[in-house]
């Protein structure tokens, strides 16, 4: 519905609600007693039910009369695309092809209806297609290349294939085509692989391809058949047209670039809290290794590894309380004979031992120990034989090695007495050579590497 036509349909509803605003106020006002009324909008004396009568039949036309222009408009609008259809979105005609190929297959994809639409519309001018005042525009949108064929020669066989079909079966010569080069955007709806076929082509395209006369007979003919307003309604639609389809490419491509943004956005998030979640995976098993390595036992057993190396067999146990408190003991024996038995190193020795852990991971420890034993070197010409006794402070940490296994480092600050007896030996037999000798002694004496084992 064009502008003037709106105004003449709002022009006769005026009208309408008038002469019903004066029906209703005679109505109200009427008496057919007295046959006279007060109208405050027609100032007259008497009326008759005749006048009543009139005023009804004079309101039905006028509701008509608006009907009957609402149904005469598409009329109107159809009658002017009848004479060759304008520069208008119904004048393009739209040809699929399958990617890869330039076989124009007409059942393919509605290609048979659009070519029947088409061809009823060229059959209406042939007369000014003949003359030279109407050009057929063709052009080839994103044609996809194949093993054979680049784009730009499978764009340029596509149009031939068209132009083929319209010159066989619809009269076409080929003078009445533009043909455009290849165009390597996408064509309206992101399409690709299609020929669009537009009628009647535009003055400029016609100018540009056909030349300036053919450009000059095409607007003459324009210009005959609507003269220069509808040239200018034209343009100005195409230019319309132009706008609302730069403002769609506009929003399509602020919408991607959001749509792109939030895509990097949301995927940086699903990273960022991928690895969020890896680290308090990772914080969590070593919590639980922590709190695993620490956990309480009951008992353990124990050897420490610097006294095999001394060939001193050594072994232990503890038992721990709870986390904090532990109770050990340890016991050490060896019996070594050599040369003759001129040769002797023999020992003995138990060393309890109370600990406290400290430490979240309860690794590290303070305790208190006491050691007894009896002893007999005789490294060489003399020996000493006697016994000893002492304690001190300890200290270390322990270091896991797996669920069960563990190295306990550890020494000792304390005092320790040995009271023993120096010896000889002539022909086998020990000869006491001096007795009751006492050395007191404050230092490092306890030193170790020792194996843990948690058994139970």
């Amino acid at each position: 519905m064009g502008k003037r036509s709106i105004d003449i349909f709002n022009y006769c509803a005026l009208i309408i609600r008038n002469i019903f605003l004066i029906y209703t106020q005679c109505r109200r006002s009427y008496n057919k007693k007295s046959a006279f009324f007060n109208c405050p909008v027609l100032s007259v004396g008497t009326v008759t039910d005749e006048f009543i009568q009139i005023i009804n039949n004079m309101l039905k036309r006028m509701i008509l009369l608006p009907l009957l222009l609402l149904a005469l408009l598409p009329l109107q609008a159809s009658g002017v695309r009848g004479t060759y259809g304008v520069m208008d979105k119904d004048t393009c005609y739209v040809f699929r092809f399958k990617p890869g190929t330039d076989t124009f297959f007409v059942p393919y994809r509605g290609n048979e209806d659009e070519l029947k639409c088409l061809g009823e519309t060229l059959a209406k001018h042939a007369a000014p297609l003949r003359d030279g005042q109407l050009y057929i525009g063709v052009s080839s949108y994103a044609a996809t290349p194949s093993r054979r064929y680049s784009a730009a020669r499978m764009a340029y066989l596509r149009c031939s294939r068209v132009k083929s079909e319209l010159i066989a079966h619809h009269g076409i010569s080929e003078r009445m085509f533009v043909t455009d080069r290849l165009l390597p955007s996408l064509y309206a709806d992101s399409l690709s692989d299609v020929v669009v076929v537009v009628f009647p082509a535009g003055v400029a395209k016609v100018a540009a391809i056909a030349g300036k006369e053919a450009a000059a007979r095409v607007s003459t003919y324009i210009k005959e058949v609507y003269g220069d307003p509808e040239a200018e309604r034209l343009a100005a639609e195409r230019a319309a047209r132009e706008r609302e389809e730069q403002e769609r490419q506009r929003l399509a491509a602020e919408q991607s670039a959001a749509e792109r943004a939030e895509k990097e956005r949301l995927q940086a998030e699903a990273e960022r809290q991928a690895a969020e979640k890896e680290r308090l995976a990772a914080e969590e098993f070593a919590r639980r290794q922590a709190e695993a390595n620490a956990r309480p036992y009951a008992l353990a057993l124990r050897t420490n590894l610097l006294r095999w190396a001394t060939l001193t067999p050594d072994l232990g146990v503890e038992w721990r309380i709870n986390r904090n408190v532990g109770i050990l003991v340890n016991g050490s024996w060896t019996s070594w004979s050599w040369d003759n038995k001129n040769r002797r190193y023999a020992l003995w020795r138990v060393s309890p031992e109370v600990r406290y852990y400290i430490g979240k991971e309860k690794r590290g420890y303070l305790g208190a120990m006491y050691h007894v034993g009896e002893f007999n070197y005789k490294p060489g010409d003399t020996g000493k034989q006697g016994d000893l006794q002492g304690g001190g402070i300890t200290g270390g940490w322990q270091l896991p090695l797996n669920r069960v296994l563990s190295l306990d480092f550890h020494a000792a600050l304390g005092y320790t007495r040995a009271d023993y007896d120096k010896y000889n030996v002539t022909d086998g037999v020990k000869v006491r050579a001096e007795s009751g000798v006492k050395k007191n002694y404050w230092g490092v004496n306890q030193l170790g590497v020792t194996l843990v084992w948690r058994a139970f």
